[in-house]
């Protein structure tokens, strides 16, 4: 399997970029093909794993504030360069940390969508109390919506729930301020009226029950979508701080903590987006993953493992399928 690793746009530069996609080469069996400035990758990478990465030099990159419309005439730029390469075959899947709106409209036009699509969306999975994970999309790619794209998230989460995480059947919600039929906007309530046909449909669900691990996947328009996500982080980091500031008060307060050592640190992986890699970005005809621009190399790695788990479970295919059934 051969990953496309954009190397530049990401907020810390090519360090952790790297970092991650070596951490990665060390655990599973890929081909790397790490574009960017090749000044700045080639001494980062030790001879031990030469072999199996190939620099790809490219002498511009998207900037976070670019706008995104300008990255299809920038064609000697690392993301242009790394979809091309997508796009001719000559690789599997792509992973990037830079311009997430050029990634997206690269994606779209380069590679296309797929046929019965209107609109790609990005999912992301969040944690739940029941230990399993919710996909949640969209994220961030459409912040005005009609149903229409609704449904398409809806169809797209049910495959990518059922091929990549594995759940043999999904439970698909629509995220309204209440569970009953008639709560909603005007958005959600056609929306609603468009999934009651389909069996993987439960209803409307709220935002706790992102969580509480009762539904598999939960479908929003993008901007209530990143809100979501956004808000989910900053709380996730506030509970750490609080938590962290709330032990240092007293003396018994640090021996339960240190006590409780394991426990912190497996609630920390759940509650870390790192961990979490990046974004899929579900729509279009080969896998993208889509990371944050602030992502360590921990991060990186594990985007590329969300990259190679779609090549493996050809989800792009499946969801070619479910819409000429659809």
């Amino acid at each position: 399997m051969k990953i496309v690793v954009d190397a530049m746009g990401g907020d810390y530069g090519v360090d952790p970029i790297i970092e991650g996609t070596l951490q990665a080469l060390q655990k599973r069996e890929f081909h790397a093909l790490i574009v960017g400035d090749q000044n700045l990758i080639t001494p980062l990478i030790p001879q031990s794993l030469s072999s199996q990465i190939q620099v790809i030099h490219a002498n511009d990159f998207i900037r976070m504030e670019d706008q995104a419309s300008s990255a299809i005439k920038r064609q000697d730029s690392s993301i242009f360069r790394g979809m091309e390469i997508l796009r001719q075959d000559q690789a599997d899947a792509l992973v990037s940390a830079g311009h997430s709106g050029a990634t997206m409209s690269l994606a779209t036009l380069r590679l296309g969508r797929i046929s019965g699509v209107s609109r790609p969306a990005i999912c992301t999975t969040m944690p739940t109390s029941q230990g399993n994970h919710t996909l949640v999309l969209d994220v961030g790619a459409n912040t005005d919506c009609k149903p229409e794209y609704l449904r398409d998230f809806a169809l797209m989460g049910y495959e990518y729930a059922k091929s990549v995480m594995q759940i043999s059947n999904p439970k698909v919600g629509l995220l309204s301020n209440g569970e009953e039929e008639t709560k909603g906007n005007e958005l959600t309530k056609e929306t609603f009226t468009l999934l009651e046909k389909y069996p993987f449909f439960v209803g409307n669900v709220e935002g706790k029950n992102i969580f509480d691990g009762s539904v598999n996947v939960v479908v929003c328009d993008g901007f209530i979508g990143n809100l979501v996500l956004k808000a989910s982080e900053g709380v996730a980091q506030a509970v750490g701080k609080i938590l962290k500031q709330e032990i240092q008060k007293s003396f018994l307060s640090k021996i339960g903590a240190a006590l409780m050592r394991g426990a912190f640190h497996k609630l920390k992986n759940k509650i870390d987006h790192s961990e979490y890699g990046g974004a899929p970005l579900l729509g279009v005809n080969k896998p993208v993953i889509i990371s944050h621009g602030s992502s360590n190399a921990r991060a990186i790695e594990c985007a590329i493992y969300q990259a190679l788990h779609a090549i493996e479970s050809d989800v792009c295919q499946k969801i070619q399928y479910i819409f000429k059934e659809a």
